[in-house]
C-alpha cells in the first residue's frame, strides 16, 4: 500500500461519491489554525516541503483500492473507481519557517474536488504536527537569548519519524545542533551528545571513565558529572582535561538539580582550574519556560539541550488546524456552524509592519505597505521550484523574527497579533452568506417533485466567482 492509505475512511466514501456524480470540478481548500494554544503568541509555518513531496508523489495503486474495498466491505469493482488517481492540482503555500497567525491560510490547495479531498488528513497531519513543534522550539530560541539550543528529543518523541522531523524544525529555527544521527545525516545538521550515566557507572571511578573517554575520543569531549556527587564530579572532570590539555571546545554537561546554582559552581571550579574555555551543557526536562528562569537567574549556561517537552509540545501538544472547502467549481462556498465559520474564496495573506496583517482575496489589490505571503509552490502536480533546504527556511524566520512585536515574543502571556479582514473578502463572505441563507429558505417554497415550472421561472445559476467578481473588491 502507499501513503494513500493514510486517510480517514470518510475522505475515501466522499471521494467515491464524488467520482460518481461525475463532480470533478476544481474545488479550493484552505489549510489554517482557527486559534493559537495558550501561552502562543505566534506560530511558524512548516511542513510545507514534506507536504509537497506527498503530493507529488501522491498515486492510488490497486493495492490501495483493495484497502480501500477491503475496510469498506465492498467489491473491488465498486471502488476502482479510484484507481490511478494522482495529484494534479496547485498549491500555494506560505514558505517554511515564516511566522504565521491565527486565520492565516498555511496552504490553499486547488485540485479536481476528488484529490483535494483524498488528501485532507494527510496534509492536516503533515502540517500541522510540524507547525506546532517548529513553534515550540522557536520560543526556546528565543528564551535563549543567543545562547546554544540543541535537539535531545528522539528518545521520546511519539515516534521515529517525529524525532526526525524535531531534528529538522529545530535546525529551521535556529538550533545548533542534533543527538539524533540519522537527522545529522539527512539535514545537514552538526551531530552533538556527551555520554550515559550508564558510562560512568561501568568503571570504577569517574575519573576513570573520563579518562577512558578521552582515549577513544581525542577531539573536545563533554563530560557528564552528576552520576554521584556533581561538585565531585565537576572537580574530577576539570582536573582530567587540565591534565590531558582538552579544554579548548570541551564542555561539562549538567543533568539534574538545581542547574542554575550548579551552573554558578561548575563556572566557579573550571575557571579556578583555568578553563575559563570550557562551556557548560545543562539538560533535564528544559523546554522555553526552564530555559527562560535559567537565562533570567544569569546562570553561566552556554548550551541547552531540549529532549521530551519540546519535542512533543507538551504544553500545546495540538494545533486547532482545519482543511476548508473554500470554492468549487469557481463557486465561492462557505460554512455557517457556530463558532466554525469559515471565509470563502481564494485568498492571499498580506504581511504588513507590526504583523498588521490584512488576510484578503487572491487577486485583490494589496496594501500599500503589505507583501503577499502565499506562494506558487506547485503547479499541475509537480513543484514549481526546487526544495528549500533548512539554512533558506532559517534565514526566513530569523529575518520575520526581528520585526515580531514584543508583546508576542514573550515566552510568558503572550499577545499575538490578530490579521483583519479585507473590504474585498468582507464583501464576500455577505455576498456567500446571504445567498446560503436565500437559498436555505428557498428551499421550502420549491415546487414538490413533478410540478412543472416555466422555463422563465426556474432558477439560473447561483453564485459569484470563486474570488468574488474576479476578485477584485467592491
Amino acid at each position: 500500500m502507499s501513503r494513500a492509505t493514510t486517510t480517514d475512511l470518510y475522505e475515501v466514501t466522499m471521494a467515491l461519491s464524488y467520482l460518481a456524480e461525475d463532480m470533478t470540478a476544481p474545488a479550493t481548500f484552505d489549510l489554517f489554525v482557527r486559534d493559537l494554544p495558550d501561552d502562543r503568541g505566534f506560530l511558524v509555518a512548516a511542513g510545507l516541503e514534506p507536504a509537497l513531496d506527498y503530493l507529488s508523489g501522491f498515486h492510488v495503486t490497486r493495492a490501495d483500492v483493495e484497502a480501500f474495498a477491503t475496510v469498506l466491505r465492498r467489491p473491488y469493482t465498486e471502488v476502482e473507481p479510484l484507481l490511478g488517481l494522482e495529484f494534479t492540482g496547485e498549491v500555494r503555500a506560505v514558505p517554511e519557517g515564516r511566522i504565521v497567525l491565527a486565520g492565516e491560510p498555511l496552504l490553499e490547495v486547488t485540485a479536481p474536488l476528488p484529490q483535494a479531498q483524498l488528501v485532507e488528513t494527510y496534509l492536516l497531519n503533515l502540517v500541522s504536527h510540524q507547525t506546532m513543534i517548529a513553534s515550540k522550539a522557536a520560543r526556546c530560541v528565543l528564551a535563549a537569548g543567543g545562547r546554544a539550543v540543541v535537539d535531545f528529543s528522539l528518545r521520546r518523541t511519539h515516534g521515529a519519524d517525529a524525532g526526525m522531523q524535531a531534528a529538522r524544525l529545530g535546525a529551521l529555527v535556529g538550533f545548533a545542533g542534533t543527538s539524533n544521527v540519522a537527522a545529522a545525516v539527512a539535514y545537514g545538521i552538526a551531530a552533538t551528545g556527551t555520554m550515559a550515566h550508564s558510562y560512568v557507572e561501568v568503571f570504577p571511578s569517574e575519573e576513570a571513565a573520563f579518562r577512558a573517554f578521552a582515549r577513544t575520543h581525542r577531539g573536545p569531549v563533554t563530560f557528564l558529572v552528576d552520576t554521584y556527587d556533581t561538585e565531585e564530579g565537576l572537580a574530577t572532570a576539570a582536573r582530567v582535561l587540565r591534565d590531558l590539555g582538552l579544554g579548548q571546545g570541551s564542555a561539562v554537561r549538567l543533568d539534574s538539580g538545581d542547574l542554575a546554582a550548579l551552573a554558578v559552581r561548575a563556572r566557579r571550579i573550571l575557571d579556578t582550574a583555568g578553563l575559563p574555555q570550557v562551556r557548560i551543557v545543562a539538560s533535564g526536562g528544559l523546554d522555553e519556560y526552564a530555559v527562560d528562569d535559567l537565562v533570567g537567574a544569569a546562570a553561566p549556561i552556554d548550551v541547552f539541550a531540549v529532549g521530551t517537552r519540546v519535542g512533543v509540545s507538551a504544553d500545546a501538544p495540538y494545533l486547532d488546524s482545519a482543511y476548508k472547502l473554500v470554492a468549487y467549481h469557481d463557486r465561492p462556498v462557505m460554512k455557517l456552524s457556530s463558532a466554525k465559520e469559515t471565509a470563502p474564496g481564494l485568498k492571499q495573506v498580506f504581511r504588513r509592519p507590526g504583523y498588521n496583517d490584512v488576510i484578503g482575496l487572491r487577486d485583490e489589490t494589496p496594501p500599500a505597505d503589505g507583501e503577499p505571503l502565499l506562494e506558487h509552490v506547485m503547479v499541475r502536480g509537480r513543484r514549481a521550484r526546487e526544495s528549500y533546504p533548512v539554512p533558506y527556511a532559517r534565514e526566513r524566520f530569523a529575518a520575520d523574527l526581528a520585526g515580531l512585536p514584543a508583546a508576542a515574543r514573550r515566552i510568558h502571556h503572550p499577545e499575538p497579533p490578530r490579521a483583519t479582514q479585507s473590504e474585498g473578502l468582507t464583501a464576500l463572505i455577505g455576498r456567500v452568506r446571504h445567498r446560503i441563507e436565500d437559498d436555505v429558505v428557498g428551499a421550502h417554497r420549491r415546487p414538490a417533485r413533478g410540478e412543472y415550472v416555466p422555463r422563465t421561472a426556474r432558477p439560473g445559476p447561483s453564485g459569484e466567482p470563486a474570488g468574488g467578481d474576479g476578485g477584485k473588491p467592491r
